[in-house]
């Protein structure tokens, strides 16, 4: 029997070791778990603190970055950190959010710049009207007043509706004036005219046809953009200093007018962004033009877009900018004879005829024989004409001399006799029907006006 006891003794003995085995056991497992699950919840609160890091980054710099870039293209816009522990779909949301501000405020941009486009399109036709019954009335005043002032503000009046008119085109709206087919020159001078420094622009004509035409849908915007780039070359400029237009037709490309000042210039960034503007981007938005606005070469860029022209802009000879602007050959056109020119038109420079003389005869070319013994010959040889010598000139008469003598008038007189003129004309033509009227009192007042009334045409 005692050698049961022993085996149950040992038996007891192994399950003791057993379980004291399986207790150790279980208490490592449990131990493991426990720094596992400890690990983990540090990972995890790690990972939560760098979320709320990464979307406080998102709130404060990285979605005001990008609104801020949409203004600025050169703005730099903040990405993840690098130490960030966010990665995968975290990462990839926070991703999605910044481009889904970024479409909202491109969103909301356009549908504000669209109502204030909106709205100054119907403000402009608005004052755009008035302004031309206006220069209908002052029109009329001219032919019945002789007095400056109305010319100074009729000058005025049509510099209000070139503004006018520039801010109507850039929010989408149409020039506002219908034309017929008019002379290239014709529609040079008309910009010219429009532009406060408008004396200081000379035009130089160098076409082939003196009767070359734009058609009758380009001609009001030719005018217009014409006009923009005259006022930023006159208002960048120095007064003294001249701006010239020169007029070149090539021979399949059209024509070409060139702008050149001596003026200030651009800087790199200046003039990329004019190259962009004058390129005709499918949008520009009111806001992106400064403040105050910039209009002129958005303005040449939209209606460079809508009507075909070219615009390329560089540095001038003359130390400022030139500006050249293309008008394609199909919107060109030539008119007949029976359209008669403006006076004021610059004819075409004409071209040098290349000098053909005679090859000279052999008394021509004989040389002149030299006195001898220091004795001048009685008479020296002179060669044989082979044209014609001209006539003597004429002494002039008494009258003559002293329309001569008499001084020149000013422009002020000049108005004054032009005046007088055309008031007896219709005095004139008005004496059939009931006695003329009495000729009105000369308001010339010459320190009464500026030097940007006196000269407009």
């Amino acid at each position: 029997m005692g050698w049961i006891v022993a085996v149950i003794a040992v038996a007891a003995a192994v399950v003791a070791a057993v379980r004291a085995q399986n207790a150790a056991r279980a208490e490592h497992l449990a131990l493991a778990r426990a720094e596992l699950a400890e690990r983990q919840a540090k990972a995890a609160n790690a990972r939560t603190a760098a979320l709320t890091d990464e979307i406080r980054q998102l709130a404060r710099n990285r979605i005001p970055a990008t609104a801020i870039a949409l203004t600025h293209p050169t703005a730099r816009v903040p990405g993840l950190r690098e130490a960030s522990e966010v990665d995968g779909d975290a990462a990839r949301l926070l991703t999605e959010a910044v481009q889904a501000a970024r479409d909202a405020v491109l969103e909301e941009r356009g549908r504000v710049d669209a109502a204030a486009r909106a709205a100054m399109r119907g403000t402009s036709a608005k004052i755009q009207s008035l302004l031309n019954q206006s220069q209908q009335l002052l029109h009329e005043l001219q032919h019945e007043y002789d007095d400056p002032r109305i010319l100074q503000l009729d000058f005025r009046n049509e510099l209000a509706l070139r503004r006018t008119q520039a801010t109507a085109v850039l929010c989408d709206a149409w020039p506002g004036l219908a034309r017929q087919n008019s002379p290239l020159v014709e529609i040079v001078l008309g910009a010219q005219s429009r532009v406060a420094g408008y004396e200081r622009v000379k035009v130089s004509n160098h076409l082939r046809q003196e009767r070359l035409a734009v058609v009758a849908r380009a001609a009001e915007p030719l005018a217009i953009a014409l006009a923009e780039l005259l006022a930023n070359a006159t208002a960048y400029s120095h007064p003294d200093t001249d701006v010239q237009i020169t007029l070149q037709q090539s021979g399949g490309r059209g024509a070409f007018l060139a702008v050149d000042d001596a003026g200030i210039g651009m800087d790199d960034d200046a003039l990329d962004r004019a190259r962009t503007l004058l390129a005709g981007p499918p949008e520009v938005l009111l806001t992106e033009l400064g403040d105050p606005p910039r209009t002129g070469f958005a303005v040449v860029g939209r209606l460079i877009a809508q009507y075909g022209f070219d615009c390329h802009i560089e540095a001038s000879p003359f130390g400022g900018m030139r500006t050249i602007l293309r008008v394609p050959a199909h919107l060109l056109t030539v008119l007949d004879e029976e359209h008669t020119l403006s006076a004021l038109a610059p004819k075409p420079v004409a071209k040098p005829a290349a000098a053909t003389s005679p090859a000279p005869t052999e008394q021509e070319t004989a040389p002149v024989p030299h006195p001898v013994g220091g004795q001048q010959p009685a008479a020296l040889p002179s060669r044989r004409r082979r044209t014609p010598r001209p006539a003597p000139a004429r002494t002039p008469s008494a009258a003559e001399a002293a329309d001569l003598a008499r001084p020149s008038r000013t422009p002020e007189q000049a108005g004054a006799s032009w005046a007088a003129l055309q008031q007896g004309t219709l005095n004139g033509r008005s004496v059939a029907g009931r006695p003329a009227a009495p000729a009105p009192e000369d308001h010339d007042h010459p320190d009464d006006r500026d030097e940007q009334g006196d000269d407009q045409t």
